[in-house]
């Protein structure tokens, strides 16, 4: 083992010995750690023994170095501590001070100064271990955030996002879910939930191709999708789902959550298809006043590819249901009434039950639809218009707002 530094300075002992390096290879062995973590470790013990001197600032700075090359290498806190342990009562054992020496006092006072250097060597070790951790945990984190980030937002490089997805477990050559959990208030931290999450969706989905991580005050958990003999893709969805929510329901506080899952899909655009799908969800359940504390994606497709042209779904909804307008305290109660009756399943004694009206109100009220809109529920072409006008109709929050003005 090399030394440097040490040897020639004045009041302090020549450290070539062949048994310092002896006594730095049993110990390593003995903790299976390299061996050249010790550093000039030896010869501060061995002239503290010796001559008493206590290091200099510089040479506790090149232990501290050392505390942060461990960590870099891998070797836990424990461990190194453990190296610089077995190493001190190795060379105590085999000092000539100690082996030689009849006089106590002489033995007492080199044990005092070896172990004032054992205290100081291992504080500083310690100092420089956290130190390091410290940094690679912050480095660790940026890069999982980064990755996080351009995960969700499907960036170009597929290449480079197959690679970077190794690290973290995740194969995106295999088709994956999105869920997305958001407190219903909007407030409060969200990453007490999320290390919740992580401890339950690797118990129950493992640790492979499972990713918890917060964005935008959400949490984003992403697992891998079933194989089609354990379970299709909607109830996959609806399984994570309902998992998240119960879970989050659990948590101290009282906070309300609601849970979007997105459905599966391959590929590296797969999970960032899934988690727009999710994103998409929670927004339409916050415009359409869905009260679900789970909210599925495949449940509204509709509302998806309705809202892609809303140019279309303006002229349908100002053309169908236009003249509801014209009643007298607006078109509120028939839009009401249609949605009830659609949500019903066409049943007019069940859209009644719901709306706490009569039977006779909702038959009345579907034929005034009917005469005003010149669009009747009993015909199957004119049926399918109305309800894709009451869906636009909520989508744009009409007629509570008015309709977008056309450039």
């Amino acid at each position: 083992m090399a030394r440097s530094g040490l040897p020639g300075r004045p009041g302090v002992p020549s450290v070539s010995d062949d048994w310092l390096d002896t006594v730095a290879g049993a110990a390593a062995a003995a903790c299976q750690a390299p061996v050249d973590l010790l550093g000039e470790y030896l010869a501060l013990l061995a002239g503290a023994a010796i001559n008493g001197r206590r290091p200099d600032p510089w040479e506790l700075d090149a232990v501290r170095e050392l505390g942060r090359r461990a960590a870099a290498q891998g070797v836990s806190a424990r461990r190194a501590v453990d190296l610089y342990l077995s190493a001190a009562w190795r060379l105590w054992r085999q000092l000539p001070v100690v082996s030689r020496s009849a006089d106590p006092e002489k033995v007492r006072a080199a044990a005092e100064a070896v172990l004032r250097v054992l205290d100081d060597a291992i504080g500083v070790l310690v100092d420089g271990h956290q130190s390091e951790r410290r940094d690679m945990i912050r480095s660790e984190e940026a890069l999982r955030r980064e990755f996080v980030d351009d995960l969700l937002r499907g960036d170009a490089d597929v290449s480079g996002m197959v690679e970077r997805a190794e690290p973290f477990g995740i194969d995106l050559g295999k088709s994956h879910h999105v869920a997305l959990a958001a407190r219903r208030d909007g407030r409060g931290a969200i990453d007490r939930a999320a290390t919740v999450l992580e401890r339950v969706v690797v118990d129950r989905f493992g640790d492979r191709d499972v990713l918890v991580a917060t964005k935008d005050g959400r949490v984003v958990v992403v697992v891998p999708a079933r194989p089609p003999a354990a379970a299709g893709s909607s109830a996959a969805s609806a399984d994570i789902g309902a998992l998240i929510h119960g879970e989050l329901s659990r948590l101290r506080g009282g906070q309300r959550w609601q849970v979007a899952a997105g459905r599966a899909f391959p590929g590296v655009y797969g999970v960032a298809k899934s988690y727009e799908e999710c994103r998409e969800s929670l927004a339409f359940a916050e415009r359409l006043g869905l009260a679900s504390d789970v909210v599925h994606a495949r449940d509204l497709l509709v509302y998806r590819v309705l809202a892609r042209d809303q140019a279309a779904i303006v002229d349908l909804v100002r053309d169908v249901l236009g003249p509801l307008d014209q009643v007298r305290g607006g078109a509120g109660v028939l839009l009401d009434t249609l949605q009830g009756y659609f949500d019903a399943g066409d049943v007019a004694t069940e859209a009644a039950r719901r709306l706490h009206v009569s039977v006779r109100t909702v038959t009345y009220r579907l034929a005034r639809v009917a005469q005003l809109t010149g669009h009747s529920v009993a015909r199957p072409d004119q049926r399918f218009a109305l309800q894709a006008a009451v869906l636009g109709a909520r989508l744009l929050e009409w007629p509570g707002k008015p309709l977008p003005v056309e450039p």
